[in-house]
């Protein structure tokens, strides 16, 4: 990315958290589905890489179907963004309110034990509303991980937003952050990570909806390692303003095996728990990246889908760590 592309990119996202949080919350709603529209339209890279996801989760859907699927799911993306880039001013009792998740107690049986809890997340509906919402509504802090990205502004944008929503961020590209995520966790503390997409030649191969896939090591290694319980969570939204969601049952450390293979085993269950998420709600995950192997060249660069949420691709912020 050149230097007055990168200078474009954090102006844009500045832009948004700037402008977007002062507009009245039906307007940002109404900006966020034009711009969705307008992008579903263009059909730029991410647009078409979003459907070609669709598609592998739905490999029965017509053409039209999948069309349909990807303006939706750019329409949940921009909801997305409307609501991240306004969280920073929404009051506490909108933070509460804004979330209802399921079988909650997986996560605070975990904490209460003592042993410090992983969620691990894929890329669905608003993560940032389900961190914001731990730390305001359960009042518990957490630590989690933000690719490093150019420029360094952008980045320190995001990492300000975060640690403004009450979370713990290290980067991703950061040496130290496995060994910091190890001790919060033998602490009894929680980490969240965003863990569908593998940003490391670490990453273990899992079947995903019938193909192969590299996701992060990162949150099997940290439970095996540090005995926390690990907890997938899957989001998404329904017609009301409401985000719902669900923490699924804790994957179990295998009794047999090597590492290699406890982590295999343990990666591969959260992708099964991922593609449950997925395939109830699929509109809503905003995979506009390349993800399966067979779609992977291996000389690119992973940055190759950079762009931002007004013309229908991103860079993303935060991904699981490895």
């Amino acid at each position: 990315m050149t230097s007055l592309q990168e200078r474009l990119t954090d102006g844009l996202y500045g832009l948004g958290w700037s402008t977007v949080k002062t507009l009245p919350e039906p307007v940002a709603t109404r900006l966020g589905r034009t711009i969705a529209d307008l992008a579903w339209k263009q059909g730029g890279k991410g647009v078409r890489r979003l459907e070609s996801n669709y598609a592998r989760v739905l490999p029965d859907a017509s053409p039209q179907h999948l069309a349909e699927l990807t303006r939706a799911g750019m329409r949940s993306y921009l909801r997305y963004w409307m609501e991240s880039f306004r969280l920073p001013v929404w009051s506490e009792q909108r933070i509460r309110s804004g979330f209802d998740p399921k079988d909650l107690h997986h996560l605070t049986d975990g904490l209460a034990a003592g042993r410090g809890v992983v969620l691990a997340l894929p890329h669905l509906a608003n993560w940032d509303l389900a961190g914001a919402w731990v730390t305001t509504a359960l009042g518990i802090p957490f630590t989690t991980v933000a690719e490093r990205l150019r420029p360094e502004t952008l980045y320190d944008r995001f990492v300000a937003y975060r640690e403004g929503l009450g979370m713990e961020v290290l980067p991703h590209n950061g040496g130290s952050a496995f060994g910091t995520l190890a001790r919060r966790l033998r602490g009894g503390g929680l980490v969240c990570l965003v863990a569908d997409r593998d940003l490391s030649a670490s990453g273990v191969a899992v079947d995903f909806f019938g193909e192969t896939a590299r996701m992060p090591a990162g949150p099997a290694l940290l439970a095996r390692q540090t005995g926390a319980v690990l907890l997938p969570v899957t989001l998404w939204y329904d017609d009301s303003p409401v985000m719902r969601g669900r923490v699924h049952p804790p994957i179990e450390v295998p009794a047999t095996g090597d590492r290699a293979e406890k982590t295999s085993v343990m990666t591969q269950a959260l992708a099964d728990a991922f593609a449950t998420g997925i395939a109830e709600h699929p509109e809503d995950w905003h995979m506009l990246q390349r993800l399966w192997l067979a779609d992977l060249d291996p000389a690119r660069d992973h940055g190759e889908d950079a762009g931002n949420p007004a013309n229908g691709t991103e860079k993303d912020p935060e991904k699981g760590t490895s």
